[in-house]
């Protein structure tokens, strides 16, 4: 399938400002992005970009995301897990399935190099841990207590 046929630009907006808006009404995940986030509307547009490029092959996004995501102090694998579970709720809620599980995948793959590359630079002796797959927050909720 050729990856323009796969969504349309407007189905890839849809999906990035459906899941920021998650993010920013989230009581862990909101405080955090605050705090490094002053321009909502650059930032979405950036996102936009960057989903366009992985869903649809434009080549709009440039940026290095991991340095920016390794210089915030104390994340852990518990807030990956967390932005996980919100974007298996926000693609579970799409209807342009094909879009939603493709972007779901590559979620799980962006979510799960950030956070190896974040261990390796604040720990690269110590053995690095992986994610575990996307589940939404009540699934999620309901395995740990």
């Amino acid at each position: 399938m050729n990856p323009n046929e796969l969504c349309t630009e407007a189905e890839v907006a849809t999906l990035v400002h459906a899941f920021y808006a998650r993010v920013r009404a989230d009581a862990v995940l909101a405080p955090i992005f605050s705090a490094h986030i002053s321009d909502w509307d650059s930032h979405l547009a950036k996102l936009v970009d960057f989903w366009s490029s992985m869903l649809r092959s434009t080549g709009r996004f440039t940026g290095t995301p991991m340095p920016k995501h390794i210089a915030l102090p104390e994340l852990s694998a518990e807030l990956f897990q967390r932005w996980l579970a919100l974007f298996h709720e926000t693609a579970a809620l799409q209807p342009n399935r094909a879009m939603a599980e493709r972007a779901e995948a590559m979620a799980q793959r962006i979510a799960q190099s950030l956070w190896l590359g974040y261990q390796m630079s604040h720990a690269p002796d110590a053995l690095p841990t992986g994610l575990a797959p996307a589940t939404s927050l009540t699934t999620a909720a309901r395995s740990n207590g």
